[in-house]
């Protein structure tokens, strides 16, 4: 789907289209969104001061999401190499600065070391370069796995198989749901090292979900972080594609 067609529809948004041109129009490609309700005390330390934690009926959610980013394209630029198509999975949580609720990543892995790099610079986010692969099977079921290549105490893994259930249909998330709370939100945050808060609008068609099967056979990336969480997620659904517009970072 090409810009002015994303464009076209904006009336599922929670909030007014963001201001000026965007900068970056992305695909999310067979992305598997899974989430789980952690403890408060242990993911307040890693909310920067400015954003307020948002909770769903009291607790904060985690969500970790694998998927293909294919194509990457700047405004206006012809693909750049080695970095229009690569691997990423991120960890996020849930947080609201000026009424405003968005995302806040804790990590994000990917296997383009010139993602990694130019996001880190340019963006200001927590990219971390990873060891990925994934392969689609002729069942449609995605084998996918991720490793941390920076040497540290803590492993940050994740691996598993996942798909849409079989014949499931796809649906959009309804208003005032758990699903629509995680999923519908179109910012993100982000500190930098002198403390600054910046904020990055999307904007996208509201989410095609399906339900998900889920074999999940390793996961550590909430091990790092402390946090401590059951080893199934409460709620797991599947994107087959997404086309995202990015607007550049703000301070706020």
């Amino acid at each position: 789907m090409n810009p002015h067609q994303i464009l076209q529809h904006t009336r599922h948004r929670p909030s007014p289209m963001p201001r000026g041109p965007w900068l970056m129009r992305q695909t999310w490609r067979d992305l598997l969104f899974t989430h789980w309700p952690v403890d408060e005390q242990e993911i307040a330390p890693y909310i920067p001061q400015g954003l307020i934690l948002d909770t769903w009926e009291g607790r904060p959610w985690v969500s970790v999401s694998p998927f293909r980013v294919n194509p990457l394209r700047l405004r206006g630029l012809p693909p750049i190499p080695f970095v229009h198509e690569f691997l990423e999975l991120n960890v996020r949580t849930y947080v609201v600065h000026d009424n405003k609720p968005g995302v806040l990543f804790l990590t994000l892995e990917a296997s383009s070391r010139l993602a990694v790099a130019g996001a880190r610079i340019g963006a200001r986010l927590p990219y971390h370069h990873a060891d990925m692969h994934a392969r689609k099977q002729e069942d449609n079921m995605i084998e996918y796995s991720s490793r941390r290549t920076l040497k540290s105490n803590e492993e940050a893994l994740f691996q598993g198989m996942y798909k849409a259930a079989e014949e499931a249909s796809s649906f959009h998330a309804s208003p005032w749901t758990l699903t629509h709370w995680l999923t519908e939100r179109y910012c993100l945050y982000t500190c930098s090292s002198k403390h600054e808060l910046f904020r990055s609008d999307i904007h996208h068609l509201p989410w095609p979900l399906y339900p998900a099967v889920l074999d999940l056979q390793a996961n550590t990336m909430f091990q790092s972080f402390g946090l401590h969480h059951d080893p199934k997620p409460a709620l797991q659904t599947y994107t087959p594609r997404l086309d995202v517009l990015l607007w550049p970072l703000k301070k706020v």
